[in-house]
């Protein structure tokens, strides 16, 4: 049974559909990288299926139980946590405050605040400083971390690199290449497409709220990813190596 299953999804925002149709399946451990252009409609997938925003039509499974109609909160106490688009921090409480709120509202388990420091060591020194005040890399490390107090089953990643130098982009990778090791189960917003290829275990490129293609990554190209993100060229499953 997989972990996460989309069937038929639809959300709209507002007369826009921004997700059409979009079925795939998560299997525990695996890490999927969501790609696509501006506007494809990632970051109103991950939304949906965090409980965020409403879906339209479809269904979305989760642990084997339907979750469409659940609130946020109770997908959350369920074990899916959600990294937001702009870290979305409350950026008046302290570092330790966002971490230990999430914990409050989460799951018994692993990730205490403890483990949260060990796997983003750059957080110790910054425990009582507010979060406004954080560098854009320390906010992105707090926002993980606070998903992780959840203790989730599934992570949604959101744009991690997003507004970050290439330099701070190295160091949250490089801090969550542990997680990744750890087999945890995540679904990844990525713009760089070598990034996203090279943690990736499967790729799933959309165009225009559908997915345009899908297979793991060490068999497809970045040729094949690049004109699936552009709509250049549909590839079919057998050429893209899906399964």
């Amino acid at each position: 049974m997989s972990l996460l299953d989309v069937n038929k999804l639809d959300v709209r925002h507002g007369l826009l559909k921004a997700v059409r149709e979009v079925t795939f399946s998560v299997e525990k451990g695996e890490r999927i990288a969501l790609v696509g252009a501006n506007g494809a409609g990632k970051t109103t997938l991950l939304r949906a299926i965090a409980g965020a925003h409403q879906s339209t039509g479809g269904q979305i499974r989760f642990a084997g139980s339907d979750v469409t109609a659940m609130p946020s909160y109770q997908r959350s106490k369920a074990g899916i946590a959600l990294v937001p688009e702009g870290r979305k921090l409350f950026t008046r409480m302290t570092v330790t405050e966002n971490l230990q709120l999430a914990r409050a509202a989460g799951r018994p388990g692993a990730w205490t605040l403890e483990a949260v420091l060990e796997a983003f060591p750059n957080l110790k020194p910054r425990l009582h400083a507010k979060a406004g005040t954080l560098s854009g890399g320390e906010q992105q490390a707090t926002a993980i971390g606070r998903a992780l107090m959840t203790n989730p089953d599934l992570l949604l990643l959101d744009e991690v690199s997003l507004g970050l130098s290439p330099l701070v982009v190295e160091r949250v990778y490089a801090q969550l290449e542990n997680l990744m090791a750890s087999g945890a189960t995540i679904v990844l917003v990525e713009q760089d497409l070598k990034r996203a290829m090279r943690v990736a275990t499967r790729v799933i490129c959309m165009l225009e709220g559908r997915i345009a293609l899908e297979g793991r990554a060490k068999d497809l190209s970045r040729d094949q990813v690049t004109e699936a993100y552009f709509g250049l060229g549909r590839a079919k499953p057998a050429e893209a190596g899906a399964s």
